[in-house]
């Protein structure tokens, strides 16, 4: 039998420079707890996987609101591992994930690695609205298949919309029923793990990073919107961690830099 889940979080100004969790709901696999934040001004949610999922067939959702000038960390405890399940003709599973972040909130959005089993179908789907003066760090990571193993059918799309006009409208696709190439020397060449991390932040309206080069597999793109998007692939997860942490620090560096002087 599939789930069918929904898990929701609302963050909101405490009144004391802080952030409060008013609504903290956990739902089947998804469980959702406030842990210690090493920031006194950020709330911090980490998901923590309650059962073994997404199987085939199963509905995951979660649902994230950030109030204006509010500030939340939301990470994992462990990867996400997309799984076959007992029935083979199971329907393929999905995820979404749908993100409101409002005036003057930040919201760091950093989940663990999505690992896509052999056998398995997801179809994985991240929406995030943007007021005009919010800020939003986001990383999605995809590791296809396990060690030894070939990926399974995956399928993730990144929507954002910032002030209600597009930023980024990103599919990528993986695996067993992907449009031919995905695996060829202009696409992936190999690579088993890719990652993307967006950083959208006001600042960058007037000086947004230029496009680079960030290593032989990585690359740092300026998006219209103000945004950056930092698109990178490697040999396996912790290769790709590290390049997209070293670029994490990076950009925060140097918006630090950047306030600090202004």
């Amino acid at each position: 039998m599939s789930v069918h889940a929904r898990a929701r979080l609302r963050a909101e100004p405490d009144g004391r420079g802080g952030t409060a969790l008013p609504v903290l709901e956990s739902d089947g696999p998804l469980a959702l707890r406030r842990t210690r934040s090493p920031h006194s001004s950020y709330a911090r949610v980490t998901v923590v996987g309650a059962m073994s999922a997404p199987l085939n067939g199963d509905r995951l959702a979660v649902e994230a609101e950030i109030a204006d000038g509010a500030r939340l960390t939301v990470d994992a405890a462990a990867a996400t591992v997309a799984l076959p399940g007992p029935r083979p003709d199971a329907d393929p599973s999905t995820y979404t994930v749908n993100l409101t972040v409002g005036e003057g909130a930040t919201l760091h959005w950093l989940p663990e690695q999505l690992v896509s089993a052999r056998g398995s179908d997801l179809r994985q789907a991240t929406r995030v609205e943007l007021a005009p003066t919010a800020r939003l760090l986001l990383r999605e990571e995809q590791i296809l298949g396990r060690h030894g193993e070939p990926t399974g059918a995956l399928t993730t799309r990144l929507t954002v919309h910032r002030a209600g006009r597009p930023l980024l409208d990103q599919q990528l696709a993986y695996g067993p029923g992907a449009p031919g190439g995905w695996n060829g020397a202009a696409v992936l060449a190999g690579h088993r793990a890719v990652g993307q991390l967006l950083l959208a932040d006001p600042a960058f309206v007037d000086a947004p990073p230029p496009s680079r080069l960030l290593g032989p597999t990585a690359v740092l793109t300026p998006l219209v919107g103000p945004a950056v998007l930092v698109t990178a692939v490697a040999t396996d997860a912790r290769l790709l961690r590290r390049t997209l942490d070293d670029a994490m620090g990076e950009l925060l560096d140097g918006l630090k830099a950047d306030h600090d002087a202004g």
